[in-house]
């Protein structure tokens, strides 16, 4: 039916056939999407429900999407006098709870956002900043600002 300009299936919002994979790559029915302006608008419209799942909202309609991973890119951070923060994906922003930050098997950091709800995956350019803030702390790490340090539990190592 696809030949005729039909869709291969039909979908409903909970099977909307949306993913998000490991690599916060976009994919509908298996297809990767790679048009800017969509996956700027499906980052801007993806939003944690109070289930563990997660939603692509756009106006007044809305689809479940699958996420593989981490539901978000940190892609910059910055800081103030004690607080780091995060810049996401969604083009939006939070402090980081620096008990949440976790270092993947593919040493990259991930660290709790929205409330807890999801993952947010550090790009490259993010990860360095925050190493570059790490001091030594008696036998662990910490976040050097301005009016403080924040103990971390993770291997700065992995940072670089």
């Amino acid at each position: 039916m696809a030949e005729i300009g039909l869709p291969k299936r039909w979908h409903t919002r909970e099977d909307s056939g949306l993913l998000l994979d490991r690599e916060l790559n976009w994919f509908h029915d298996g297809e990767r999407i790679t048009h800017p302006k969509i996956i700027e608008a499906f980052n801007v419209g993806l939003v944690p429900t109070d289930d563990g799942r997660f939603q692509l909202r756009i106006g007044n309609d809305w689809a479940t999407v699958v996420v593989e991973g981490a539901a978000y890119r940190v892609n910059a951070i910055d800081t103030d006098e004690s607080r780091v923060y995060l810049r996401l994906s969604d083009r939006t922003g939070e402090a980081l709870d620096p008990s949440t930050l976790r270092l993947g098997d593919d040493g990259v950091l991930t660290a709790r956002v929205k409330g807890g709800l999801a993952e947010a995956r550090f790009s490259r350019d993010a990860q360095f900043a925050l190493g570059q803030l790490l001091v030594p702390e008696g036998s662990g790490w910490a976040l050097l600002l301005p009016k403080g340090r924040v103990p971390v539990t993770i291997d700065p190592s992995s940072l670089r």
